[in-house]
């Protein structure tokens, strides 16, 4: 079964519109500095500190294959849960939540939002990272916990 029914945060990277399932998402946040982690795995852009929290940022333009970018003020970070680890997401821009219905974006089976302007695949936070990425990500986050005392990291 499809996720009929459900919103979807649809968001912007490298002028292509792609969209997470609302359910999922946690928060959209600003870009504020990312700090590298080092012996992270690739596909770790670094991490941030979220209200004294210290929460990976995923490099999604590695993991779709698009040329690498510099962070820019108008980039954001789309903060979720998954199986109770937090990740965040950068994105060129978010661009609103949708929900599936008339006039709105439907979602078929194959986890795509059909759109009035075009298609935007939905994709899935959960394979984004792997359970042995996530266990090293925590093993090097549990090792950083001192930087969480630290204030935010500001623009």
């Amino acid at each position: 079964m499809g996720p009929q029914g459900r919103e979807i945060l649809l968001f912007e990277v490298d002028g292509r519109r792609f969209g997470f399932l609302a359910a999922e998402v946690r928060e959209i946040v600003r870009v504020v500095t990312i700090t590298r982690l080092p012996q992270a795995p690739d596909l770790v852009e670094g991490v941030v500190n979220l209200r004294g929290q210290i929460v990976p940022v995923i490099d999604l333009r590695r993991k779709l294959g698009l040329a690498a970018k510099l962070i820019a003020l108008s980039d954001h970070l789309v903060v979720a849960n998954h199986e109770k680890f937090p990740l965040a997401v950068r994105v060129d821009r978010a661009l609103g939540l949708w929900a599936d219905g008339a006039g709105s974006p439907q979602i078929g089976p194959e986890r795509v939002a059909r759109l009035a302007d075009g298609l935007a695949p939905i994709l899935d936070l959960g394979a984004l990272v792997t359970s042995d990425e996530r266990r090293t990500l925590a093993a090097l986050i549990s090792q950083t916990a001192p930087l969480a005392a630290q204030p935010e990291a500001r623009r």
